[in-house]
């Protein structure tokens, strides 16, 4: 056979097996993706960063979008580990299995340059829900207050909700005031509420820089305060997979619920839990 012909046929050959390896991740790693809230987002990413440097065999890769399309992400098969910052509804929890990492508050916020240190929720309600619209009928200044809220679908929208605002008499839900700024992330929320003086919103308590943490009833949200219930706004920050968990992402939960996966939730500020709360049904 033709010496070329041969060199050819070699050569063929790399670019093939090159270009598997290439489309496939190159180095034959298994691939864990994880989606959903944008206030897990960070502590997941955390998780990932330090477990990926223990087990190079393991590419783990972490987005966002909220926790609805961390369950719908999940439930669908398009990710492995779904996140959510609030409690499932039955009809959203079928077929998966549930591990709460963690607990979080969900911080009031203000611009630092508010003078205000603390509401009751009562006056927290009454401001979401555009029942109260100046400061100075709080104890504030003479200006307007800016609402700012997440997107629907958002978990810790739902959990401000249904927390703060609660339902009617009736049963309807009481809702957001119509002239809320909607941010779509836990970092637009932050920025907006930084860049104006007259802002109130609500993120993750883990996530909170450049802004300033209300007291409500008097309680500051802190680890202590949502471990013994005494802060009220809190939520459960929940890795979700269908079915049950098993190789490379059962042995990343495992990571996870273990002693240098429960030491890096608590250096985010998020209480750990660790526990399964349910399993498929």
């Amino acid at each position: 056979m033709d010496t070329k012909y041969i060199i050819g046929i070699i050569v063929a050959i790399i670019v093939i097996v090159g270009a598997y390896f290439v489309l496939a991740g190159g180095s034959g790693q298994e691939k864990i993706t994880i989606v959903g809230s944008t206030s897990v987002q960070p502590v997941a990413e955390k998780l990932a960063t330090e477990y990926m440097k223990k087990n190079s065999s393991v590419k783990i890769t972490v987005q966002g979008g909220g926790s609805s399309v961390g369950i719908k992400s999940v439930q669908d098969g398009s990710a492995n580990i779904g996140t959510s910052s609030k409690s499932l509804k039955a009809n959203e929890s079928t077929g998966l299995s549930q591990y709460e990492i963690g607990k979080d508050g969900i911080a009031i916020i203000v611009n630092n340059n508010n003078a205000l240190s603390g509401l009751t929720m009562e006056q927290l309600k009454g401001i979401l829900s555009g029942n109260i619209t100046n400061w100075k009928e709080v104890g504030g200044p003479d200006a307007k207050i800016n609402v700012v809220v997440r997107e629907e679908g958002s978990g810790t929208r739902d959990a401000v909700q249904e927390i703060v605002l609660g339902k009617l008499a009736n049963g309807t839900k009481v809702d957001f005031v119509k002239s809320a700024i909607v941010q779509s992330s836990t970092q637009a929320v932050q920025q907006s509420v930084a860049q104006d003086p007259n802002a109130i919103g609500f993120i993750s308590f883990a996530s909170v820089n450049g802004t300033k943490a209300l007291q409500i009833n008097n309680v500051a949200p802190s680890e202590a305060t949502v471990l013994d219930g005494t802060y009220k706004i809190q939520r459960p920050f929940l890795f979700l997979i269908k079915g049950d968990a098993t190789g490379a992402v059962k042995a990343f939960l495992d990571w996870v619920d273990g002693p240098e996966g429960q030491a890096i939730i608590k250096s985010e500020n998020v209480v750990p839990t660790g526990v399964q709360v349910n399993s498929t049904s």
